[in-house]
Order: C-alpha cells, then structure tokens, then sequence
C-alpha cells in the first residue's frame, strides 16, 4: 500500500511539473468536453479528457499491480 502511495504522489508531483508541457498536446481540449459561454459566464467540464486519463491510469496500475 505505501509503494502505491509514494507512486500516485510520485505521478502526481511529475503532472505538476510537466504541465505546461502536457497543455500543449491538448489534453483538456478534446471533442466531446463541454463548454458552455454565456455573456456573463461559462461552464467547462471535460468530460472526454477524464474518460482519456482514466483509461490511461487504469492501464497504468494494472501494469504494476501484475508485477
């Protein structure tokens, strides 16, 4: 459990560091996230992005859980 722990902060500190990077390949700008802009307000909610980084960190762990 702490090996997982030190890995998910581990992931975490680097998506920090790296995001200026990550902002670039687009990721938060998919088809399919919802944006809504109304003259006084908007409404932004990832949707497609979410779905994307969680398949990927689902196949990510279970990569390591099999170790």
């Amino acid at each position: 459990m702490q090996k997982m722990l030190i890995t998910v902060g581990l992931l975490i500190a680097s998506i920090g560091v790296l995001y200026p990077y990550l902002k670039r390949i687009g990721l938060g700008r998919l088809p399919g996230d919802i944006i809504i802009r109304s003259e006084n307000s908007s409404f932004y909610f990832p949707v497609v992005s979410c779905i994307a980084i969680s398949l990927l960190l689902s196949v990510i762990f279970n990569l390591f859980r099999s170790s």
